[in-house]
């Protein structure tokens, strides 16, 4: 079994979902990064949401 410790001597590899701008600062950083387009479903209307829900 590794240690926890190990986890720190190693490049950093990201997947970056939501804010666009975490990504370019990742990338400013020069770590490997991934930027993936998503929003919460119905836009965070927990009214659309529910009504979404119902057409499962």
């Amino acid at each position: 079994m590794s240690k926890k410790s190990d986890v720190f001597g190693k490049p950093m590899k990201v997947i970056n979902i939501g804010l666009e701008t975490f990504y370019h600062s990742l990338k400013e950083q020069g770590v490997t990064a991934a930027h993936v387009e998503w929003k919460p479903p119905a836009g965070g209307n927990d009214k659309l949401l529910a009504i979404l829900d119902k057409m499962k």
